[in-house]
């Protein structure tokens, strides 16, 4: 029997398997969340767990091993000055997937791949962000329709004066 032999090849050619860890870890440790598929976000959890346990030890090899896979240094550093000593006494599970439901083009099922253990203050507001643009656009919107009724009320008013 060949169980838990294996990986999921996500439907993809070697090398485009590689770049999409690659740039998944990355994300990953740069914004410390994904979102993502659910088969996806699987396969990268076993990648991004090995590179956090590398990283409790902080030493030129296993910068050299990370490295191979992580190309941004920044974010290397950020794994092994910030991540690293946060998860140095944790035996694994690093990462936590949350469900957030199908997607809506092709009812894939998309889901949140995080570390455990962030920040509530480093989440960013998105749904602030978007009410406050959606306010700005209206305040903008009611200043153009009050410049256009001024405008148009003089025009309107010279137009009855002449006749």
């Amino acid at each position: 029997m060949k169980h838990r032999i294996g990986f999921n090849r996500l439907g993809r050619k070697p090398a485009h398997r590689k770049a999409l860890h690659r740039n998944l870890v990355t994300s990953l440790v740069r914004h410390e969340r994904v979102r993502t598929t659910s088969a996806k976000a699987k396969e990268i959890r076993r990648t991004a767990e090995k590179m956090i346990t590398r990283s409790k030890v902080d030493s030129v090899h296993n910068r050299r091993i990370v490295g191979k896979d992580i190309k941004d240094q920044e974010v290397l550093a950020k794994l092994f000055t910030d991540l690293g000593p946060t998860y140095k006494n944790r035996p694994g599970g690093y990462t936590r997937i949350l469900k957030l439901g199908p997607r809506k083009s092709d009812g894939a099922e998309m889901v949140l791949l995080e570390l455990v253990g962030r920040d509530p203050e480093t989440e960013e507001p998105k749904s602030g962000k978007r009410s406050r643009k959606r306010s700005e656009r209206s305040e903008g919107q009611q200043q153009a329709e009050a410049e256009k009724a001024a405008a148009a009320e003089p025009a309107s008013d010279a137009e009855s004066e002449e006749s």
